[in-house]
């Protein structure tokens, strides 16, 4: 692997997903789901349905524990949660989406780039919602905060293996699943209001 395939592939990905980033950042609109502690709550309510289904399916594609283990995000989702007033069988019976998860490690790299590179802009997201909501510690915002201290290193891995994949695999298959995923995930978060 070479530093040129880090960059060719992470180059790539942001040249091509730009359209599908800056629509899920558009129609989104975080900052107004936010602005109450229900659209909070419902806004994680989708982001754990959509985690519901594709982590399986990744674990599954990615047949590494050691490394996708510590990149899971459900359990934090969870948590904040029951932290915002949801039972855990509530929490069980939400909805996921019907949209078909990644299959094959190319795919799931294509997916996981989209998943991970969402850890950076929770950083922010996290500090608005703890002012908003006057939070302490990680309580109720564990999601958003992704790998505290530690988003940055992780961060930095992941564009390590997924150059290394890209190396190994089919670019063009990566660079299709993140503009799905950006898609799906899109699709699936701005469908409804957010309420739970």
């Amino acid at each position: 692997m070479t530093d040129t395939g880090v960059i060719d592939i992470h180059a790539r990905l942001r040249a091509e997903t730009r359209e599908a980033h800056e629509a899920i950042e558009r129609d989104l609109a975080w900052e107004t789901r936010v602005s109450t502690r229900e659209g909070y709550r419902g806004l994680l309510a989708r982001f754990w349905g959509f985690h519901a289904a594709w982590e399986p399916a990744l674990a599954e594609a990615l047949a590494d524990d050691a490394f996708f283990t510590p990149r899971r995000r459900l359990d934090r989702l969870t948590e904040d949660l029951r932290h915002l007033g949801l039972d855990d069988a509530t929490i069980r019976a939400l909805p996921r989406p019907s949209a078909l998860p990644p299959r094959g490690r190319a795919e799931a790299f294509g997916s996981l780039y989209v998943l991970e590179g969402s850890t950076l802009g929770g950083q922010v997201i996290a500090r608005h919602i703890v002012r908003q909501f006057d939070l302490r510690g990680d309580e109720g915002c564990r999601y958003y905060r992704g790998y505290g201290r530690d988003t940055g290193a992780m961060w930095k891995a992941f564009r390590l293996r997924l150059a290394e994949e890209a190396e190994l695999s089919e670019p063009d298959v990566i660079v299709a699943s993140a503009n799905r995923t950006f898609d799906a995930m899109r699709l699936w978060l701005c469908a409804s209001s957010g309420r739970a």
